[in-house]
């Protein structure tokens, strides 16, 4: 399906607007999966013309977006990415922990950016940043898109390995659904429960009389996190991958 690619529109206009000289894009993947993390990319692109093809991962193949992320590994001026936990996303919540992981990503990159472009309505980010939300920006904004692919790209092949660890793991076949609802996930989730990896406070264990009783009731706490939490566990630079 033709689709109108990205542009550097938004990065102008802060730069032009703010004064800002270094734009990050930040998007995420994971945040509607049932096992493994939330993964935040944060990606610094400049005003170079983008690769050809572009775009926001979920309108990509699976080839399409690994030959991309191949491409933009060496194109984009810098890149990082931040996980958070299923752990940390069960004791903090979805929005929390999704600024944990966008923390440790811009905590990683080896610029400070003077902004940060974030895709989406909601600004889970908040301060000390000075963010731009922009619906549909994995569509729309250069830095955004390639973001949001190196994000897709790595979780996939993080699940991947995942479920290759051990044999215990291959009915949910991490492989294929990267943690997310599938037919498969689902069976696997009724015959054998939840495994270490998936997010033990979401209601689909509602539906599972088997394991229901393995369901972990959050406590509300304060969502703001300030600044990258000790440890930063979870960190991969960009050029290490």
């Amino acid at each position: 399906m033709p689709y109108e690619a990205p542009t550097h529109t938004v990065e102008r206009s802060l730069r032009a607007t703010t004064g800002a000289k270094t734009v990050a894009g930040i998007d995420e993947v994971g945040r509607g999966a049932w096992a493994g993390p939330v993964t935040v990319c944060a990606a610094v692109t400049g005003l170079r013309r983008a690769p050809d093809g572009l775009t926001d991962s979920k309108l990509l193949t699976p080839r399409r977006r690994d030959e991309l992320a191949a491409v933009l590994g060496d194109w984009v001026t810098c890149h990082a990415l931040g996980h958070a936990s299923p752990e940390e996303i069960d004791d903090l919540g979805m929005t929390a922990a999704l600024r944990l992981a966008a923390v440790r990503a811009l905590d990683a990159l080896p610029v400070v950016p003077d902004a940060v472009i974030l895709d989406g309505k909601h600004n889970y980010l908040g301060g000390p940043w000075h963010v731009r939300t922009v619906i549909k920006g994995d569509q729309s904004c250069v830095s955004v898109a390639a973001a949001s692919v190196l994000a897709k790209v790595r979780r996939d092949s993080m699940m991947a390995e995942l479920g290759a660890t051990t044999a215990a793991y291959e009915p949910f076949a991490f492989g294929d659904n990267a943690g997310y609802p599938s037919p498969v996930h689902r069976a696997a989730l009724e015959e054998w429960g939840p495994t270490p990896h998936h997010r033990v406070s979401w209601s689909y264990l509602d539906a599972l009389p088997r394991w229901r009783h393995l369901k972990k009731i959050r406590v509300p706490v304060d969502t703001a996190v300030p600044g990258s939490p000790e440890g930063g566990g979870g960190v991969q630079l960009g050029l290490d991958f």
